[in-house]
């Protein structure tokens, strides 16, 4: 069990050392400099991250005292590995899609059993939304299921290994495809135009 919410750089560290334990193994343990760049990778990462090497180091270093992360010694460049299914009390396939929610952001269990595959192998979606439902069911819970968004087929869940999602009108947005979102936000900007245009004119100015 975590002994504190971890923070967005902890979170991003933490899943980056999970990810690439399974897709570039001959790199793992990863050294600093690798660490950084997998946090600062522009693909498969939501948001995308622009932090230094000391940031990364710094991290690091809490993150060891949380028990979530081991230094290997015995070679000439320090490497770092992660403690994540013990220090945290997960089973694989949980980590796996916790390390999902935390480098993309909310999805669909239909989602994370794609994005999860070179993590984990998920024989169908609902072995993944049993995962989901036992990690939302635990106690504190480490995952929550969004509200489904208004024309959204399907809802979509978040990691709470942050801490609680910080709104209702934060968890919505972040359910939303990005193409439904800035629909939204589009028809939202249609309706002020409206309205100025219709202020301007009953003040008989130009808008």
């Amino acid at each position: 069990m975590l002994k504190r919410d971890l923070t967005p750089l902890e979170a991003r560290v933490l899943a980056v050392l999970v990810e690439k334990e399974s897709t570039v193994p001959d790199s793992y343990p990863l050294s600093a400099n690798a660490l950084t760049s997998g946090c600062n990778q522009k693909t498969a990462r939501d948001p995308v991250m622009d932090v230094s090497e000391a940031e990364v180091l710094a991290t690091v270093e809490e993150l060891k005292a949380l028990h979530l992360v081991n230094t290997v010694s015995g070679s000439r460049v320090v490497r770092y590995q992660h403690n994540f299914a013990r220090g945290i009390g997960v089973p694989g396939a949980a980590m796996a899609l916790l390390t999902q929610l935390m480098l993309r952001g909310p999805q669909t269990a239909a989602e994370l059993r794609q994005n999860t595959e070179r993590l984990h192998r998920f024989a169908d979606v609902s072995s993944v939304e049993g995962f989901l439902d036992e990690l939302a069911g635990r106690d504190p819970p480490y995952a929550v299921k969004l509200a489904r968004a208004p024309g959204a087929r399907e809802a979509r869940w978040a990691h709470l290994l942050c801490g609680p999602v910080a709104s209702v009108e934060q968890a919505v947005a972040a359910a939303l495809p990005r193409d439904e979102e800035v629909a939204l936000l589009r028809a939202e900007v249609a309706s002020l135009r409206q309205l100025v245009h219709r202020m301007a004119a009953e003040l008989g100015i130009e808008p």
